[in-house]
């Protein structure tokens, strides 16, 4: 840097020098080539001895030029090149090992609000379908005759005057099924108490926001740091989660409307989520590594 831009100046004072203002340009002296004679004629008549005033002005002014450019041009060469140079942007915390440490703890703290919303998510699913699942058990059970369960309708078979043998074995053979009807009755009512749906929605809408956030703001901490990004395993299974969350997120008007199809594609989308979640903590980890031992705090 310094001695390119000693170079520059140098330059610039042998152009000044050429296109001198005292100096006769060459063009006009070529163009009266055809007046020699007369010029010498003029020359040597020559009293006030002007024609070497004129040199000696000439002289004089590119002598004083590079002069006064040298001390300048000393000047800068032997200015320190960081004076010169761009000042690069201070990114404080940002750049430091608290930016850069963020980016991991919060993306790792997204990885297991994942794996609870997913969870909340399989579970509302099994509230959802079980009704389904208790109406086709209860359509094997015999005819109750207009008791409540099976426990009543023996009892009434039992007491009557004409006993039906047969119908109440058939009763006391039907029990196994009234008692998984009755389980599955306990379950859905201890599920439905959680809440599932509506903690579901809300754990998903904080991972998409604070997810998406998050790898974002990876990429900018590692260009803040280094200038550059490093294309990798993490950085793409990054960007390719990003995207399953927006297709998984997408589909929730649908779902919401009844669509089987929507359904299912939220649900692969976020299982595939949970692939490339995994992937980025193994592929990160060495990264993390590294970039704890190269930064300091803050």
């Amino acid at each position: 840097m310094r001695v390119s831009t000693a170079f520059v100046l140098l330059s610039s004072a042998n152009l000044v020098q050429g296109f001198s203002p005292i100096a006769t340009p060459a063009s006009a002296r070529n163009s009266f080539s055809s007046l020699n004679a007369e010029k010498q004629q003029i020359e040597s008549f020559d009293p006030l001895n002007l024609s070497s005033q004129e040199d000696n002005i000439n002289g004089d002014f590119n002598d004083n030029l590079k002069t006064g450019m040298l001390p300048l041009v000393t000047l800068l060469a032997l200015t320190p090149e960081a004076a010169n140079a761009a000042p690069s942007p201070d990114w404080g915390l940002f750049e430091g090992k608290t930016g850069s440490l963020l980016h991991p703890v919060i993306m790792g703290s997204m990885f297991a609000l994942s794996l609870s919303t997913a969870l909340k998510g399989f579970q509302y699913r099994r509230q959802r379908t079980m009704g389904a699942e208790i109406k086709a058990l209860k359509q094997t059970l015999p005819s109750l005759n207009g008791a409540s369960n099976l426990s009543a309708a023996i009892a009434s078979a039992q007491a009557a005057e004409d006993v039906d043998s047969a119908m109440i074995a058939k009763l006391q053979s039907a029990m196994p099924i009234e008692n998984e009807i009755n389980a599955l009755l306990a379950e859905r009512k201890e599920l439905s108490s959680k809440g599932l749906k509506d903690g579901h929605f809300s754990q998903g809408a904080i991972l998409a926001f604070l997810g998406t956030a998050f790898a974002i703001e990876g990429p900018l901490n590692t260009y803040a740091r280094a200038g550059k990004l490093f294309p990798g395993p993490h950085l793409y299974a990054g960007a390719g989660l990003v995207v399953l969350w927006a297709a998984a997120a997408a589909c929730v008007p649908a779902m919401q409307k009844g669509n089987d199809t929507a359904r299912s594609i939220h649900i692969a989308a976020n299982v595939s989520g949970m692939g490339l979640f995994a992937w980025q903590i193994v592929s990160g980890w060495p990264i993390l590594l590294k970039v704890n031992e190269l930064t300091k705090w803050p």
